[in-house]
C-alpha cells in the first residue's frame, strides 16, 4: 500500500505519537480518515494524489498506530480540538504550515474543528460525510437515532461498550462498514481491511473509538456551541455518498452553506465508506477541487517538505 511514500513513520506530538506515510512533491495535503479505519483507507487515493501534491496520511490519535492515551476525567484527551492539535503540530514538523485538508467522518470533524481554530494554516478544506457535530445532536429524532445508534452506545461509560465490542471486535466493527456503507465485506479492499482489523483488535484502540464518542457528546458539542457563528473563509468541498444515512436524513449543502464562505458540494456513489468503494470517484472529485485551489497557495508554501 502506499506505493512511493514513506512508510512506517512516526512524529512525536507533545505527548503523543502520531503514525503517518508521506509521499510525492508539491503543495501539501493532509488526510485524516475517520472510525473504525485507519490511514490505510486513503491508499488507493493518495498514491494518485502524490503526483501533482505532498501528500501526509495520519492515523488520529487513539487510531491505527499512533499513541493511544488512557483518556482524562474530562473527555478532553480525545476531543476534536485534541486531535486537530496533533495534526497541526504533525504538519508544522514538516515545516508547513498552510495545506490543504481534507478529512472523512470523525477525521472530517477534526479538520473542521482545525479550520475554525486555526483558519490561516488551512488553504482549504473538503469534508467527507458528515454534517456538523452539533446539528446532528440538536436535530436528533428517532430516523438520526436509528441511523447513528453508535453514538450513543459508544458514548456509554466505560467499560460497558469496550467489553461488548471486545467480546468480538471485527463481528461489531465490520457491522459498521457493511451498515452504514450500505453494501458487502467483499467490497473493501483485502490488504486495506487487514490494516483495520489489526488496528481495532487492539484493547487500547477500542477504548479510544469509545472515548472519542464521550468526548463529542461533551467537549466538543460545548466547542461547537462556542464557536457556531465562526464561518469557514476558505474553499470548501463537501462529497457525500449518495446511499448513505447523511444523504438520507440531511440537505448537506444547506448544511454546509450555513457554516461556510465558498462551499460546493457533490454526490459519489455508494455509501459512508464511498472512498473505499469508489476510489477512483473520490480521487476525481479531490484531484479537480485540489488543482482549482493551487493558485491561492503562496509560492512558498508550495516547496517540497523539510528533510
Amino acid at each position: 500500500m502506499f506505493e512511493g511514500f514513506q512508510r512506517g513513520s512516526f512524529a512525536s506530538v507533545d505527548d503523543v505519537e502520531i503514525a503517518y506515510v508521506i509521499g510525492g512533491d508539491g503543495p501539501p495535503v493532509l488526510m485524516l480518515h475517520g472510525f473504525p479505519q485507519t490511514k490505510e483507507m486513503w491508499a488507493r487515493v493518495a498514491p494518485e494524489l502524490a503526483k501533482s501534491f505532498t501528500v501526509v496520511c495520519a492515523d488520529l490519535r487513539g487510531y491505527g498506530a499512533s499513541s493511544k492515551p488512557k483518556c482524562s476525567a474530562d473527555q478532553s484527551t480525545y476531543s476534536f480540538r485534541s486531535m486537530a492539535n496533533d495534526q497541526l503540530r504533525l504538519m508544522q514538523n514538516f515545516g508547513f504550515e498552510r495545506f490543504h485538508l481534507v478529512g472523512h467522518d470523525r477525521g472530517a470533524r477534526t479538520a473542521y474543528r482545525m479550520t475554525q481554530d486555526n483558519p490561516v494554516a488551512v488553504a482549504s478544506l473538503s469534508l467527507l460525510d458528515i454534517v456538523p457535530t452539533d446539528v446532528m445532536s440538536e436535530r436528533m429524532n428517532s430516523d438520526i437515532a436509528h441511523a447513528y445508534w453508535h453514538w450513543h452506545f459508544l458514548s456509554q461509560p466505560e467499560p460497558f461498550p469496550e467489553r461488548m465490542i471486545g467480546a468480538n471486535p471485527d463481528y461489531f466493527y465490520e457491522t459498521c462498514l457493511v451498515g452504514w456503507g450500505a453494501t458487502s465485506i467483499e467490497v473493501f479492499d483485502r490488504d486495506m481491511l487487514d490494516a483495520y482489523r489489526a488496528a481495532w483488535r487492539d484493547p487500547a484502540m477500542i477504548h479510544a473509538s469509545c472515548s472519542d464518542y464521550r468526548a463529542a457528546q461533551s467537549v466538543d458539542l460545548a466547542l461547537d456551541g462556542i464557536s457556531v457563528q465562526k464561518r469557514i473563509s476558505c474553499p470548501t468541498m463537501v462529497l457525500y455518498g449518495s446511499k448513505g444515512p447523511i444523504a438520507a436524513l440531511f440537505d448537506i449543502l444547506a448544511e454546509w452553506r450555513q457554516r461556510c464562505e465558498d462551499v460546493v458540494a457533490a454526490a459519489l456513489p455508494g455509501g459512508h465508506f464511498f472512498v473505499d468503494e469508489f476510489p477512483d470517484n473520490t480521487l476525481e472529485e479531490l484531484s479537480a477541487f485540489l488543482g482549482r485551489q493551487l493558485e491561492h497557495l503562496p509560492i512558498s508554501m508550495q516547496h517540497s517538505r523539510r528533510a
